[in-house]
């Protein structure tokens, strides 16, 4: 599978083997010049919650990967950032946001996903077109003075770019807030699973799960770790963004093939940090695309979406070598991974620490921190 395209200050394919081969051979890793503090208060306090939630509101935010809506009319409905939204393509092949909520009470006028040539409402059936226009009242004469016109459903801003639908909520996405959006997916990816499971720890927590390798040795030793090498990663920040590339063992191999020659294609996975709340991940045989969504302090939700990869030549990975290679993500330490947030969060709260430290092996959480900060902080 080819890397997402990259703008020239991430290295290049040949260029991530090389320092890989340097930090085996020199028994180093990629590190961060500054340590990080972040309060342990920001991971339960409500206050904290709703300043995060707001930022979610005011940022282009991953919603799906445009795959998943491939035909006019195809749909998903699902809450972000707390607010209930249908995100659906157009008639025109355009695709558009709309709050998941009738203009006469409220209700919701979809559900899930699908694919639909109108919305009804399914407490009174009044019905919208995909560009969210109202078009029927059932015993309009019951309303006078409403003007359809008026009565649409509340669009918010939706853009496409590099295979993923992002949504704003509050205001207008603009070219300049993608530009540091990468290329992840090409249309040929096949969608093949999409999710949703929810877990007892804050967002933040599970995020930073993704993000270094310092713990591979201890945390996956009977899972990753026989695959996989002990903090050997490499971490690039871009913007608010970071990539982090885990190199598997098997790497090894390429020593003797002649640089220009090398292929990194199921030698390393690389997880891509969407600031703030999404992440990428590239493996062997399938890409995911997961968007960690704030539930409460202390409660979140994973949606998951993932897709088949194709091989550096264009040739087709068949959709069972795409669902082993997703079985052995999840038992090589997802769920672990996940059980070590749950378990944190259940600290949080005894006074033990008053904030949890991020050294130069979190390079990738320092960034992260830091810009969640800056942004809730200039508000």
């Amino acid at each position: 599978m080819k890397e997402p395209h990259r703008k020239s200050k991430l290295l290049n394919d040949q260029e991530v083997i090389e320092r890989i081969f340097s930090h085996i051979d020199n028994n180093t890793t990629d590190l961060g010049d500054a340590v990080w503090r972040e309060p342990v208060d920001h991971y339960q306090s409500q206050e904290r919650f709703d300043a995060e939630i707001a930022l979610l509101k005011r940022l282009p935010v991953p919603y799906c990967p445009s795959v998943a809506l491939p035909d006019k009319g195809s749909y998903i409905a699902r809450k972000a950032a707390g607010t209930p939204l249908v995100v659906v393509r157009g008639l025109d092949g355009t695709v558009r946001a709309f709050i998941n909520a009738c203009r006469h009470r409220g209700m919701q006028v979809a559900k899930g996903s699908g694919c639909s040539r109108s919305f009804v409402c399914p407490y009174h059936a009044w019905t919208y077109n995909l560009e969210g226009n109202l078009k029927s009242i059932p015993g309009k004469e019951g309303f006078p003075g409403v003007n359809p016109a008026e009565y649409g459903l509340q669009e918010v801003s939706a853009k496409e770019k590099g295979g993923i639908v992002y949504v704003m909520q509050e205001g207008d996405i603009t070219k300049a807030m993608l530009d540091d959006k990468l290329d992840y997916f090409v249309p040929e990816q096949a969608m093949f699973e999409q999710g949703a499971l929810t877990d007892e720890a804050n967002w933040k927590l599970l995020t930073e799960t993704l993000l270094e390798g310092y713990h591979i040795k201890s945390l996956h030793k009977e899972t990753f770790y026989p695959y996989g090498l002990d903090n050997v990663t490499l971490v690039e920040n871009f913007g608010a963004n970071s990539r982090v590339i885990f190199p598997f063992r098997r790497i090894e191999k390429l020593r003797d093939i002649a640089p220009e020659e090398r292929r990194i294609d199921g030698l390393v996975t690389s997880v891509y940090l969407l600031f703030p709340n999404a992440s990428v991940a590239v493996l062997s045989k399938h890409t995911s695309l997961v968007i960690l969504e704030p539930l409460s302090p202390t409660q979140s939700k994973w949606v998951v979406y993932r897709m088949i990869n194709q091989d550096s030549n264009g040739n087709g990975i068949t959709l069972d070598e795409a669902k082993r290679d997703a079985l052995f993500v999840n038992e090589s330490g997802q769920d672990e991974d996940r059980e070590a947030a749950c378990a944190i969060q259940e600290s949080v709260g005894s006074g033990a620490n008053s904030h949890f430290t991020f050294g130069h092996f979190e390079k990738a959480i320092v960034n992260f921190h830091q810009h969640l900060s800056e942004h809730i902080d200039s508000n």
